[in-house]
């Protein structure tokens, strides 16, 4: 996830600005996620690695019925069938699925918002203008059959959002903590939820500003009030993670947007300490003394982002506990050389120099999903995806945490290296992952791309993978929290009027899922998406027009995605 900042240097910036780490050899390639720090500065010190050559850089970009969770083979499916099923409620079936027809993948694309990169273009627009591009987004992603989006309510200590705590964003009006006169944040969420889309709220936990000037940021913006809570680095301002009261802060504002909005995620990108740059040493010495107990820095500086971490997972889950939480870090957790638990890579080690353990996360079940940035070509020897994906997935493996793949669209088209000139590449990702039943679904950055479609390479991911729609994956972490997961009410009096099926709304109901058969459902025939047809946004008049011949079946979903037991089957056209 990430951003950029000036238009003109955006392709530039993808693949540059390379940091050699002469000790190692590795070298790091600064995408998405590493813009924020590197707008605003001129385009030289991003084009010095200009070599055709991409590098596994350190910032990334950006800133069931549960029985179709595998990718092949078997898994249990009972409950998903038609009447066939219910005779034999009790019974265990079995079924074989479709790895290329998942029942259940997330498919996603960060909005972001810092410097105007996707939304909105540019500063001082009107909201009808806002609102009218926020649309268009959203509705190239239902083309695309995507059903989530990650939109960046907070780049930088600020606020898309009508807060107490912190100013109004610059990037809607040109001017830090001028009211826009709207509140986007409640157009945002419902935009997407009418067009069956999840939203999470995608914050940035401790960028405070863009530049180091305090000055330059509102009289009421926290760095300004706490000026002791900052360090200035390398031409940015960051909140000291090594602060008890940095950590409550930030819980408190991910927790006000929260309680407050109808948002279904929470969501960090890999901006953790800041990304190794020009070596400057972050000025957190005052903090260790007081703070570090005796610790090795690099164990401490950890150790404060899994607090946050962990801080913010539990307020967010006490707010609301079906509301998910989960982070993007960089592709690269640790590298084999440094530790055998590691991968088979050469790039940039997230444990090591951005301090961030995701494998801690995992094994303390404080995240919901975790989204690595894979954004390396599959066979690029610093970091190939075909050798990341395995890692990512067996970090993951029975933990209850879901695993997103991160996907570089913003680099397809680009030189960065000949596989980004190919068309191919970025579909031939999506079937590394069918390999991995723990690769629940991808998630692309970023949305100007999902417009501008690259190489057309968006009309090979539908046609390819993107056939059928999806349902969002389950998350088995809830019930550990005590959520209820029970499945909602079957939909009741579905008729067919005319060719447009309707049926009667659920209260519980988000969405429904339609499926068309041939003749009529056995055991299996829901089990996965070969004969799903639709996912319903849940209205007060549910319908579906039907375009084939076949008998049509329906199914509510909840908004933790809980599916309820299908309806008799009804003939369409």
């Amino acid at each position: 996830m990430t951003e950029r900042g000036h238009r003109h240097v955006r392709r530039a910036l993808i693949a540059t600005t390379v940091v050699a780490a002469v000790t190692t050899g590795a070298a790091y390639t600064f995408g998405p996620g590493a813009q924020a720090e590197q707008a605003g500065k001129t385009e030289q010190a991003g084009r010095t690695e200009r070599t055709g050559n991409e590098t596994a850089t350190g910032r990334s970009a950006r800133t069931g019925t549960s029985g179709s969770s595998g990718a092949s083979g078997t898994s249990g499916a009972s409950g998903t069938a038609g009447s066939g099923a219910s005779s034999r409620a009790a019974e265990a079936v079995t079924c074989t699925t479709s790895a290329r027809y998942r029942k259940r993948q997330l498919r996603g694309v960060w909005i972001a918002t810092v410097h105007n990169l996707d939304w909105p273009s540019r500063a001082g627009l009107s909201a009808a203008q806002q609102q009218a591009q926020y649309v268009k987004i959203l509705d190239n992603a239902v083309k695309r059959r995507f059903n989530a989006v990650f939109v960046q309510v907070r780049p930088a200590s600020d606020a898309l959002y009508r807060s107490s705590l912190e100013p109004w964003s610059e990037v809607l009006t040109g001017t830090a903590g001028k009211d826009p006169g709207w509140d986007p944040l409640p157009f945002l969420v419902d935009e997407a939820h009418k067009r069956g889309l999840e939203f999470h709220a995608w914050f940035n936990p401790f960028r405070a500003g863009l530049s180091t000037d305090l000055s330059r940021l509102p009289a009421s913006h926290p760095a300004r009030i706490h000026p002791d809570w900052v360090v200035k680095h390398e031409g940015g301002l960051y909140y000291n993670p090594g602060l008890p009261q940095v950590r409550d802060w930030v819980t408190r504002v991910v927790t006000d947007v929260v309680q407050r909005y109808d948002v279904d995620g929470v969501h960090f990108d890999d901006y953790f300490y800041p990304y190794p740059g020009q070596g400057t040493r972050f000025a957190d010495q005052a903090a260790f003394k007081k703070y570090g107990k005796g610790a090795k820095l690099a164990d401490w500086r950890r150790d404060n982002v899994n607090r946050l971490v962990a801080q913010v997972s539990a307020a967010v889950h006490t707010a609301k506990p079906y509301v998910k939480f989960g982070i993007s870090p960089f592709g690269i957790w640790r590298n084999k050389a440094e530790d055998p638990a590691g991968s088979n890579t050469k790039g940039m080690s997230a444990y090591d120099q951005i301090y961030a353990d995701a494998k801690a996360w995992i094994k303390a079940r404080s995240v919901d999903y975790l989204i690595p940035q894979l954004y390396w070509p599959r066979g690029f020897a610093v970091a190939d995806y075909d050798t990341l994906v395995p890692w990512w997935a067996n970090a993951v493996k029975g933990s209850g945490v879901d695993l997103y793949i991160g996907q570089a669209l913003y680099r397809v088209g680009t030189r960065d290296t000949a596989a980004w000139t190919k068309a191919a590449e970025m579909p031939s990702h999506l079937l590394v992952n069918q390999k991995y039943p723990e690769v629940s679904g991808d998630v692309y950055f970023s949305a100007s791309q999902l417009v501008q479609n690259p190489l057309t390479v968006l009309d090979r991911l539908v046609t390819q993978h993107y056939s059928k729609p999806a349902l969002l994956p389950l998350l088995p972490l809830l019930k550990d929290r005590g959520f209820d997961t029970k499945a909602p009410a079957a939909p009741r009096g579905v008729r067919n009027a005319g060719g447009t099926l309707q049926w009667q709304a659920q209260p519980d109901a988000r969405a429904y899922a339609v499926y068309r058969v041939d003749g009529r459902a056995g055991d299996c025939s829901l089990a996965d998406a070969r004969n799903l047809v639709a996912v319903v946004p849940g209205s007060a008049a549910p319908s579906y027009v039907t375009k084939d011949p076949g008998t049509y079946y329906v199914t509510a979903l909840d908004r933790l995605n809980n599916e309820s037991a299908p309806t008799p089957g009804v003939p369409g056209v």
